[in-house]
């Protein structure tokens, strides 16, 4: 199937979904050696959930299962926020990574609310 088949991809949220996944990959890719299965693991698994479960409720014929998968998902963003001030408490990112971490989470935390309040008004 054609990228300019799939209906999601059109979405703002989506496109600042996968500005938030590569720079959630650079930053962990920046973390210590001893996070390798810790906290990178886990930043990039919920990371790759929000992305997953967006899709997977946008796929969802029924109002509600696209809501539960897009709670998943700000479950998981909700996870992000988490993990990154504990980044930031352990010296792990500078304060200007962690304020632009959390600008693009919060931008996608926006816009799937926003999404989520068109499907269920």
């Amino acid at each position: 199937m054609d990228k300019s088949e799939k209906g999601y991809h059109k979405l703002l949220v989506w496109q600042k979904m996968r500005e938030l996944i590569g720079l959630t990959y650079d930053l962990t890719g920046k973390l210590p050696k001893s996070e390798e299965f810790g906290l990178r693991s886990q930043m990039r698994r919920a990371m790759v959930s929000v992305i997953s479960n967006f899709v997977e409720g946008y796929l969802k014929r029924s109002i509600k299962e696209k809501l539960n998968f897009l709670s998943i998902s700000e479950t998981s963003l909700l996870e992000l926020e988490a993990q990154s001030e504990i980044c930031l408490i352990l010296n792990y990112w500078k304060e200007e990574e962690y304020l632009e971490f959390d600008k693009k989470r919060s931008e996608v935390g926006y816009f799937l609310y926003r999404y989520k309040s068109k499907i269920n008004p």
